[in-house]
């Protein structure tokens, strides 16, 4: 079983990496881009947990572990 877990700047903060790339697609000739937001993407691979198991310790690791709550704010998904 695996987990995917997406990691992104919380709306309200400011992304500088996100606006750098953002810029420099548009000096590129990207102007349809008028806004990027980078996050993280990690990739658990679980072994000997239930599906309910599976979902509580991934959310535990992303709040604990994989993300800073004051700026940013995440998902997942559990894969068989």
């Amino acid at each position: 079983m695996k987990a995917h877990v997406w990691v992104m700047p919380k709306r309200t903060v400011l992304d500088p990496q996100g606006q750098t790339i953002q810029h420099a697609l548009s000096g590129l000739g990207y102007s349809a881009v008028k806004d990027v937001r980078q996050g993280k993407f990690f990739v658990l691979n679980l072994d000997g947990l239930t599906r309910e198991d599976a979902q509580s310790q991934t959310e535990r690791i992303s709040k604990e572990v994989l993300t800073n709550p004051v700026i940013e704010e995440f998902r997942f998904e559990i894969l068989d």
